[in-house]
């Protein structure tokens, strides 16, 4: 899988993940969310945190190389099987407690979460090997 954004996009990221989990704290300490716009304010968090996650996922690393590449794929693979283990034992905790009212819509920002901690990994993984191997 290859990356489309410039390198710049990858900080950015996590500057605009960091902002989306502080903003509703403080809107909230501001009096700015009522119940008639809490919907609103949880939605648009949710979007900027999907935008931050894949800013980083599809961002060039500074020593792009066609093994960063196969880091991406296996990043994808194994998130993808984190995801659904995740979302399967949400929901079988909903069966077992009964509860009929609570949904999970935030699967895909789940999904991106758990790519992004594997991509991280596996770059971590390969350079601390190259620091090793020399």
């Amino acid at each position: 899988m290859k990356a489309m954004l410039p390198v710049f996009c990858r900080p950015l990221g996590y500057v605009i993940l960091m902002l989306s989990l502080f903003i509703p704290f403080l809107l909230v300490m501001q009096g700015a969310v009522t119940d008639s716009n809490l919907l609103f304010y949880k939605e648009c968090t949710k979007l900027l945190m999907m935008l931050g996650a894949l800013m980083i996922l599809l961002a060039l690393t500074k020593h792009e190389s066609p093994e960063t590449d196969r880091i991406r794929v296996n990043a994808m693979r194994y998130a993808v099987f984190f995801t659904i283990i995740v979302i399967f034992g949400g929901m079988l905790y909903r069966v077992a407690v009964g509860d009929l009212i609570s949904v999970d819509t935030s699967s895909f920002l789940t999904f991106l979460i758990m790519n992004i901690i594997c991509l991280e990994y596996g770059i971590k993984k390969v350079t601390v090997d190259k620091l090793f191997k020399r």
